[in-house]
């Protein structure tokens, strides 16, 4: 730990039974402020995910230390969240590049990562990341996953994002990049839709339902500029970059083909 900064610890929580996440913080101040350290446990957040209360919790706590008396010259954020700490590098990139990757893949949680930066800038202070082993000694590291979990069960924000889900027919377990795209039409089902709106696209879930194809029931993810409905199936052309896999076309609404007979 720094005890020349304010250090602060945070955690996030996601039980996956009922999707409800929260937010764990502590602030441990420079020593010799002789200040105690002050925990957080605001209220949790309804159909979450774990990376979203992750990232949730740095940006409170950055907010909190808005309201304190600056007494230190640099902010140290304590996490065991790998997301948050590798994507805390590649934030500004994505900024500049449309809330894009690299390989022009839609960046998840753009609008966290946005309101993270914005922080930041409003700190005035340098911000820098820390990794701390999960579920170890760490004492504080302990405490702000106790206050995480206690967060989430006290779930009563509305969810940081609206995704419309429906129960896959197949058994088979979501596995990004299990479907190998090259330019081929296939039968698939809608089973998750979220809309990227940084990014002006919609990250769509499906299984694929075309049974000629060696991905038949495979689940996997897959972005589109125009909107599909979940709990339907389309008759799709992928294009071929496995990088940034999208729908270049969609053939036919079978659902709706089928109740209008």
């Amino acid at each position: 730990m720094d005890y020349n900064a304010l250090n602060i610890y945070t955690d996030g929580s996601f039980h996956p039974d009922n999707r409800n996440g929260g937010v764990g913080i502590l602030f441990v101040f420079p020593e010799h402020l002789n200040i105690e350290p002050k925990s957080f446990c605001p209220y949790g957040y309804k159909k979450a995910t774990n990376n979203q209360m992750e990232l949730k919790a740095c940006c409170i706590a950055l907010k909190e230390s808005l309201k304190l008396e600056k007494q230190w010259s640099r902010i140290v954020i304590n996490s065991d969240s790998i997301y948050v700490i590798d994507g805390y590098k590649s934030a500004i990139f994505w900024r500049s590049n449309g809330w894009k990757t690299h390989n022009g893949r839609p960046v998840s949680n753009a609008e966290l990562w946005k309101e993270f930066l914005k922080i930041v800038v409003e700190v005035r202070l340098p911000v820098d990341f820390q990794k701390v082993k999960a579920h170890a000694k760490n004492e504080n590291n302990n405490k702000v996953d106790k206050l995480a979990k206690e967060s989430r069960d006290k779930a009563y924000n509305s969810p940081i994002k609206i995704v419309t889900v429906r129960r896959k027919i197949t058994k088979k377990k979501n596995e990004i990049g299990s479907v190998k795209l090259i330019g081929q039409r296939l039968g698939i089902r809608i089973i998750e839709v979220e809309y990227l709106k940084l990014s002006r696209s919609y990250k769509c879930k499906y299984e694929v339902m075309s049974k000629s194809s060696e991905y038949f029931s495979f689940v996997d993810v897959v972005y589109s500029k125009d909107v599909l409905r979940v709990g339907h199936e389309y008759s799709v052309k992928f294009n071929n970059n496995n990088k940034c896999p999208e729908i270049d076309k969609i053939y036919k609404d079978k659902t709706r083909a089928a109740r209008n007979k």
